[in-house]
């Protein structure tokens, strides 16, 4: 088999353990749920992903490389590299990709018991992500509302997205996840262009 090949069959897994995960959340995903949805035995899926954390993180890991593709100037999950613009598309971005979102929203809260093994990575990025926010925001401290920081606003910020999503994703009609983004960020005092 080729390189080429090879690369190409790994992706098409994490593909189909993005939808599986989606449908039933990583407890109720299989090595074999997966495998079947690729046309491949629980085996010749274990040759590329001998467990399941392995294929976990290689979903959440392609997930980050996808935004890093789409966004290139910016790392995955560090807002700190991002100006307010740039976040506010990439909210615009997870609007054309329900099922990424959805996947990631139900790692994320899966992540919170204390066995899972994501807990740990999603523990890690948030972290990050809200030290980046709090550099974000620092670059518009004199906007922002009288007597808050950014340290202050930047897990409140991540709380914004995250409830945002999940709104968003249980009633698309009602929920308009990039203006509500947008007029969060006006009722900081930061007006996005």
């Amino acid at each position: 088999m080729t390189r080429a090949r090879g690369a190409d069959r790994r992706a098409s897994i994490v593909r189909a353990a993005f939808e599986v995960i989606a449908e039933r959340g990583y407890r109720g995903t299989s090595l074999a749920a997966v495998a079947e949805r690729v046309g491949l035995t629980q085996q010749g899926l274990m040759h590329y992903f001998p467990t399941k954390e392995d294929l976990l993180t290689a979903v959440l890991e392609t997930r980050d490389e996808w935004d890093l593709l789409h966004f290139g100037h910016a790392p995955p999950g560090d807002p700190s590299a991002m100006t307010v613009n740039q976040l506010a598309d990439l909210v615009d971005y997870n609007a054309t990709r329900p099922g990424i979102v959805q996947t990631y929203t139900v790692l994320s809260a899966d992540s919170v018991t204390e066995d899972h093994p994501a807990r740990e990575y999603f523990r890690d990025r948030y972290a990050r992500v809200r030290t980046g926010m709090a550099q974000m925001l620092e670059r518009h401290r004199d906007e922002l509302p009288p007597g808050t920081t950014p340290e202050q606003l930047a897990p409140i910020a991540v709380a914004v997205l995250d409830g945002l999503q999940l709104q968003w994703l249980l009633d698309p009609a009602a929920v308009d996840m990039p203006a509500g983004f947008r007029t969060f960020l006006t009722l900081l005092g930061i007006k996005p262009d």
